[in-house]
């Protein structure tokens, strides 16, 4: 995904207009104080254990403007529809969406739909942006920072974690994975595992009120192994996490031990990870705890400049090497 983003756009398209521009590669661009985001859903199958593909659509996209420190303001809805596409289906798709919208407060308003000959596309494919407006609680959370310590930024970013910056995740990770994937292919898992999507702009406010963020980011594609890879490289700052303290559930500790796959890096569609200066970690990891969302929340590390990229320490003491996934070891989850 990195040779293809640096051989194929950066190269072609101009990147370096904004606060925070295309070439940055974080969750959102930020151009004239306004946050800007985009993804598309290709998840297989459609509907899954807890939610659908109309529920992570809206989630994915909310949460990416969320993590920039921005409250989401409005989304678009672009579908690919196949051919003979079952209309309850499309009603049921369609209400998950609003449903999600309306309970994140955030509205959909405006969208394309195509519709393309049987056997062009799966079903359904949906492309979600979204904009969003800086946070009224943005600008005390960076002074906490700034109070701390020199700080560059004005928002949130991957470049922005400094040594000592405590790691919190707000809950269990792997769950949207695992659960797609055991409904997928029938292993079972399903009954006890569901996906973790939900929009988390309330929980990242919760956060943001607090004050002392330094960077967040949700783990989606790639999981907590991609996104903590990210920021050390970006950030140029090693990462220590506790193997004891990552938040998992059982079912899905023993579904990755029995699949082979590594918990880390199974992407999450309902998470985010926060790094937050250590004066403020106590404190923005209990208003996280109090929201719905976070209520399995933990510190998991910190950041250290005596390491370089991203060391577990594992449950027996000894560490091992973080490395970045080199591709994916559930395709099709969003």
């Amino acid at each position: 995904m990195q040779e293809f983003i640096r051989d194929f756009v950066l190269k072609e398209i101009e990147h370096d207009d904004g606060e925070i521009p295309l070439s940055a590669l974080d969750d959102a661009a930020i151009i004239d104080g306004i946050v800007f985001t985009t993804d598309s859903y290709t998840v297989k199958p459609l509907f899954f254990p807890g939610g659908d593909i109309g529920l992570i659509a809206v989630a994915g996209t909310i949460n990416d403007i969320s993590v920039m420190g921005a409250r989401p303001i409005a989304l678009s809805c672009g579908m690919i529809i196949e051919e003979g596409f079952s209309e309850d289906h499309l009603h049921a798709i369609m209400k998950s969406m609003n449903d999600c919208a309306q309970g994140a407060g955030v509205r959909i308003v405006t969208g394309d739909t195509k519709v393309v000959e049987k056997g062009a596309a799966d079903g359904l494919f949906i492309n979600t942006s979204g904009i969003g407006r800086r946070s009224e609680y943005l600008d005390g959370s960076i002074e906490r920072v700034r109070k701390s310590r020199a700080y560059e930024w004005n928002w949130p970013n991957d470049s922005g974690v400094s040594d000592g910056d405590v790691v919190i995740v707000s809950g269990q990770i792997g769950n949207h994975g695992v659960a797609l994937l055991s409904f997928r292919e029938g292993y079972g898992f399903e009954t006890t595992v569901r996906t973790d999507a939900a929009p988390l702009n309330g929980l990242i406010e919760s956060a943001l009120k607090v004050g002392g963020l330094t960077a967040m980011k949700d783990p989606t594609r790639g999981g907590v192994a991609n996104l903590l890879n990210e920021w050390a490289e970006k950030s140029q700052i090693g990462l220590r996490i506790s193997e004891e303290d990552l938040p998992m559930d059982d079912s899905v500790i023993s579904a990755c031990e029995m699949l082979g796959i590594d918990p880390l890096e199974i992407g999450n569609e309902g998470k985010v990870v926060i790094a937050v200066v250590p004066e403020a970690a106590e404190e923005v990891l209990g208003a996280v705890k109090a929201t719905p969302e976070g209520r399995h929340a933990r510190i998991i590390g910190s950041a250290s400049s005596s390491i370089k990229g991203v060391v577990l320490e594992t449950h027996t003491g000894g560490n091992r090497i973080i490395e970045p996934p080199v591709g994916d070891p559930v395709p099709r989850i969003c």
